[in-house]
Protein backbone atom coordinates (compact mmCIF):
# COMPACT_ATOMS: atom_id res chain seq x y z
CA UNK A 1 0.00 0.00 0.00
CA UNK A 2 1.08 3.39 -0.59
CA UNK A 3 1.18 7.02 0.98
CA UNK A 4 0.83 9.85 -1.99
CA UNK A 5 2.38 13.10 -0.18
CA UNK A 6 1.64 15.21 -2.80
CA UNK A 7 -1.61 15.05 -5.19
CA UNK A 8 -3.54 18.13 -6.32
CA UNK A 9 -7.36 16.21 -6.91
CA UNK A 10 -8.80 19.62 -6.35
CA UNK A 11 -7.57 20.15 -10.33
CA UNK A 12 -9.77 20.65 -12.81
CA UNK A 13 -8.47 17.98 -14.88
CA UNK A 14 -10.32 15.42 -12.23
CA UNK A 15 -13.79 17.08 -12.96
CA UNK A 16 -15.19 14.48 -15.29
CA UNK A 17 -14.45 11.45 -12.74
CA UNK A 18 -12.65 12.26 -9.40
CA UNK A 19 -15.66 10.51 -7.06
CA UNK A 20 -15.15 7.64 -8.64
CA UNK A 21 -11.50 7.30 -9.03
CA UNK A 22 -10.75 8.61 -5.71
CA UNK A 23 -13.61 5.52 -4.33
CA UNK A 24 -11.74 3.15 -5.85
CA UNK A 25 -7.93 3.84 -5.36
CA UNK A 26 -7.23 0.28 -3.64
CA UNK A 27 -3.67 0.44 -3.45
CA UNK A 28 -3.58 3.65 -1.62
CA UNK A 29 -3.99 4.23 2.18
CA UNK A 30 -3.55 8.21 2.30
CA UNK A 31 -3.06 10.95 0.36
CA UNK A 32 -1.95 14.44 1.25
CA UNK A 33 -4.30 17.30 -1.86
CA UNK A 34 -2.36 20.01 -1.59
CA UNK A 35 -3.27 23.60 -2.40
CA UNK A 36 -1.85 26.05 -4.35
CA UNK A 37 -4.10 29.35 -3.42
CA UNK A 38 -6.84 29.96 -0.96
CA UNK A 39 -9.49 28.45 -3.05
CA UNK A 40 -7.89 25.30 -4.01
CA UNK A 41 -6.48 25.04 -0.17
CA UNK A 42 -10.38 25.26 0.55
CA UNK A 43 -11.17 22.72 -2.24
CA UNK A 44 -8.13 20.47 -0.97
CA UNK A 45 -10.20 20.55 2.61
CA UNK A 46 -13.31 19.63 1.16
CA UNK A 47 -11.86 16.24 -0.41
CA UNK A 48 -10.47 15.60 3.29
CA UNK A 49 -14.31 16.37 4.47
CA UNK A 50 -15.45 13.84 1.96
CA UNK A 51 -12.33 10.92 2.04
CA UNK A 52 -11.52 9.59 5.43
CA UNK A 53 -8.20 8.91 3.76
CA UNK A 54 -7.43 12.21 2.21
CA UNK A 55 -6.04 14.65 4.24
CA UNK A 56 -4.95 18.47 3.32
CA UNK A 57 -2.28 20.71 2.92
CA UNK A 58 -3.11 24.45 2.49
CA UNK A 59 -0.96 27.01 1.18
CA UNK A 60 0.30 29.52 -1.50
CA UNK A 61 2.27 28.79 -4.67
CA UNK A 62 4.87 31.39 -5.53
CA UNK A 63 2.97 31.51 -9.09
CA UNK A 64 0.56 33.38 -7.30
CA UNK A 65 2.54 35.72 -5.61
CA UNK A 66 0.88 38.36 -6.96
CA UNK A 67 -2.87 37.91 -6.87
CA UNK A 68 -3.05 36.52 -2.82
CA UNK A 69 -0.88 37.20 0.15
CA UNK A 70 -3.59 36.85 2.91
CA UNK A 71 -1.89 34.75 5.66
CA UNK A 72 -4.69 35.68 8.22
CA UNK A 73 -7.30 33.89 5.65
CA UNK A 74 -5.01 30.99 5.29
CA UNK A 75 -4.01 30.72 9.12
CA UNK A 76 -7.89 30.51 9.50
CA UNK A 77 -7.82 26.98 6.76
CA UNK A 78 -4.80 25.90 8.36
CA UNK A 79 -5.96 25.81 12.16
CA UNK A 80 -9.16 23.16 10.64
CA UNK A 81 -8.86 19.70 11.58
CA UNK A 82 -8.10 17.68 8.39
CA UNK A 83 -4.91 19.85 7.92
CA UNK A 84 -1.39 18.26 8.25
CA UNK A 85 1.20 20.66 6.26
CA UNK A 86 1.49 24.13 4.91
CA UNK A 87 2.28 24.03 1.12
CA UNK A 88 2.77 24.36 -1.10
CA UNK A 89 4.99 27.25 -0.60
CA UNK A 90 8.47 27.99 -1.93
CA UNK A 91 9.95 29.81 -4.66
CA UNK A 92 10.11 29.42 -8.26
CA UNK A 93 12.35 31.49 -10.05
CA UNK A 94 11.32 29.87 -13.89
CA UNK A 95 9.47 32.86 -15.31
CA UNK A 96 10.80 36.34 -14.76
CA UNK A 97 6.81 37.65 -14.25
CA UNK A 98 7.21 36.92 -10.76
CA UNK A 99 8.50 39.04 -8.20
CA UNK A 100 11.03 36.97 -6.29
CA UNK A 101 11.41 39.71 -3.79
CA UNK A 102 7.22 39.21 -3.05
CA UNK A 103 7.89 35.62 -3.36
CA UNK A 104 10.62 35.36 -0.72
CA UNK A 105 7.98 37.72 1.51
CA UNK A 106 5.62 35.15 1.24
CA UNK A 107 7.73 32.18 1.69
CA UNK A 108 9.06 33.28 4.59
CA UNK A 109 5.52 34.34 6.13
CA UNK A 110 3.81 31.28 5.25
CA UNK A 111 7.14 29.47 7.31
CA UNK A 112 6.25 31.57 10.46
CA UNK A 113 2.83 30.08 9.94
CA UNK A 114 4.53 26.70 9.98
CA UNK A 115 5.84 27.35 12.81
CA UNK A 116 3.47 29.30 15.08
CA UNK A 117 1.18 26.72 14.89
CA UNK A 118 3.68 23.36 14.47
CA UNK A 119 2.84 22.01 10.96
CA UNK A 120 5.60 20.91 8.46
CA UNK A 121 6.11 22.44 5.41
CA UNK A 122 6.02 21.21 1.83
CA UNK A 123 8.06 22.86 -0.32
CA UNK A 124 8.14 24.10 -4.04
CA UNK A 125 11.73 25.28 -5.37
CA UNK A 126 12.41 25.57 -8.86
CA UNK A 127 15.59 27.05 -10.04
CA UNK A 128 16.07 28.78 -6.90
CA UNK A 129 17.60 26.00 -4.75
CA UNK A 130 20.50 28.21 -3.09
CA UNK A 131 17.97 30.94 -2.14
CA UNK A 132 14.83 28.07 -0.92
CA UNK A 133 18.21 26.18 1.07
CA UNK A 134 19.08 29.53 2.96
CA UNK A 135 15.32 30.68 3.88
CA UNK A 136 14.57 27.14 5.60
CA UNK A 137 18.18 27.27 7.26
CA UNK A 138 17.32 30.59 9.10
CA UNK A 139 13.67 30.38 9.00
CA UNK A 140 12.11 27.20 9.75
CA UNK A 141 11.78 25.46 12.97
CA UNK A 142 9.83 22.72 12.13
CA UNK A 143 10.39 20.20 9.36
CA UNK A 144 9.55 19.10 6.06
CA UNK A 145 9.48 17.28 2.51
CA UNK A 146 11.31 19.16 -0.63
CA UNK A 147 8.46 18.38 -3.09
CA UNK A 148 9.45 17.26 -7.07
CA UNK A 149 12.94 17.12 -5.82
CA UNK A 150 15.90 18.59 -8.32
CA UNK A 151 18.08 19.30 -6.71
CA UNK A 152 21.61 17.68 -6.45
CA UNK A 153 22.74 15.24 -3.95
CA UNK A 154 24.81 17.45 -1.52
CA UNK A 155 21.97 19.65 -1.05
CA UNK A 156 19.94 16.55 -0.61
CA UNK A 157 21.71 15.64 2.32
CA UNK A 158 22.13 19.02 3.73
CA UNK A 159 18.23 18.95 3.78
CA UNK A 160 18.38 15.92 5.42
CA UNK A 161 20.67 17.15 8.23
CA UNK A 162 18.04 19.97 8.86
CA UNK A 163 15.49 17.49 9.10
CA UNK A 164 13.46 17.59 6.00
CA UNK A 165 12.46 14.69 3.40
CA UNK A 166 13.07 14.54 -0.19
CA UNK A 167 10.15 13.65 -2.55
CA UNK A 168 10.27 11.68 -4.99
CA UNK A 169 8.16 11.64 -7.81
CA UNK A 170 7.17 10.05 -11.40
CA UNK A 171 10.33 11.99 -12.86
CA UNK A 172 12.53 9.39 -11.43
CA UNK A 173 11.41 7.43 -13.78
CA UNK A 174 12.63 9.26 -16.96
CA UNK A 175 15.46 8.34 -18.65
CA UNK A 176 17.39 11.14 -18.82
CA UNK A 177 16.97 11.62 -14.27
CA UNK A 178 20.28 10.29 -13.64
CA UNK A 179 21.08 13.01 -11.01
CA UNK A 180 17.86 12.04 -9.49
CA UNK A 181 18.90 8.64 -9.62
CA UNK A 182 22.06 9.48 -7.38
CA UNK A 183 19.83 11.63 -5.44
CA UNK A 184 18.00 8.04 -4.56
CA UNK A 185 21.10 5.70 -4.22
CA UNK A 186 22.75 7.72 -1.57
CA UNK A 187 20.42 8.96 0.45
CA UNK A 188 18.34 6.69 3.09
CA UNK A 189 15.61 5.26 2.32
CA UNK A 190 14.09 6.50 5.70
CA UNK A 191 13.86 9.57 4.44
CA UNK A 192 12.09 9.99 1.25
CA UNK A 193 8.90 10.63 0.87
CA UNK A 194 7.13 8.93 -2.27
CA UNK A 195 4.47 11.34 -4.65
CA UNK A 196 2.81 11.79 -7.88
CA UNK A 197 1.82 15.65 -8.10
CA UNK A 198 -1.03 14.18 -10.07
CA UNK A 199 -2.65 15.49 -12.19
CA UNK A 200 1.55 16.16 -13.69
CA UNK A 201 4.52 14.34 -14.17
CA UNK A 202 3.37 10.99 -14.57
CA UNK A 203 6.06 8.35 -14.43
CA UNK A 204 6.67 6.08 -17.61
CA UNK A 205 5.06 4.09 -18.96
CA UNK A 206 2.17 6.50 -18.60
CA UNK A 207 4.27 9.80 -19.34
CA UNK A 208 2.31 12.49 -21.16
CA UNK A 209 -1.12 11.24 -19.66
CA UNK A 210 -3.01 12.38 -16.72
CA UNK A 211 -0.95 11.58 -13.31
CA UNK A 212 -3.24 9.89 -10.31
CA UNK A 213 -1.93 7.99 -7.37
CA UNK A 214 -2.41 4.75 -8.73
CA UNK A 215 0.69 5.31 -10.62
CA UNK A 216 2.63 5.17 -7.45
CA UNK A 217 3.46 2.00 -8.22
CA UNK A 218 6.29 2.67 -11.06
CA UNK A 219 7.76 5.55 -8.23
CA UNK A 220 7.92 2.94 -5.82
CA UNK A 221 9.34 0.32 -8.38
CA UNK A 222 11.96 2.78 -9.73
CA UNK A 223 13.20 2.92 -5.95
CA UNK A 224 13.56 -0.27 -5.28
CA UNK A 225 15.71 -1.34 -8.26
CA UNK A 226 18.01 1.66 -7.61
CA UNK A 227 18.09 0.73 -3.65
CA UNK A 228 18.50 -2.67 -4.59
CA UNK A 229 14.97 -3.98 -1.92
CA UNK A 230 11.98 -5.15 -2.49
CA UNK A 231 8.89 -3.01 -3.86
CA UNK A 232 7.09 -4.02 -0.61
CA UNK A 233 10.20 -3.02 1.96
CA UNK A 234 10.12 0.64 -0.56
CA UNK A 235 6.27 1.06 -0.40
CA UNK A 236 5.95 0.29 3.92
CA UNK A 237 9.28 2.48 4.63
CA UNK A 238 8.36 5.80 2.55
CA UNK A 239 4.52 5.33 4.29
CA UNK A 240 6.14 5.13 7.57
CA UNK A 241 8.28 8.17 6.87
CA UNK A 242 4.83 10.06 5.72
CA UNK A 243 3.19 9.14 8.51
CA UNK A 244 5.69 10.18 10.98
CA UNK A 245 6.17 14.09 9.32
CA UNK A 246 2.75 14.40 8.99
CA UNK A 247 1.61 12.82 12.39
CA UNK A 248 -1.17 10.15 10.70
CA UNK A 249 -2.12 7.51 12.79
CA UNK A 250 -3.92 4.30 11.29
Amino acid sequence: MYFDSHAHYDDTKFDSDRTDLLTNLKEVDCIISCGADLNSSEKSLQLADKFDFIYAAVGIHPENVESENDIDKLKNLATRKRVKAIGEIGLDYHYENFSRDKQIELFKKQIALANEINLPIIIHSRDAQNDTFQIIKECAKTNGVIHCYSGNLQMALEYIKLGFYIGIGGVITFKNAKKLAEVVEQIPLEKILIETDCPYLSPEPNRGKRNDSSNLKYVVEKISQLKNISHDEVAKITEDNAKKLFKINF
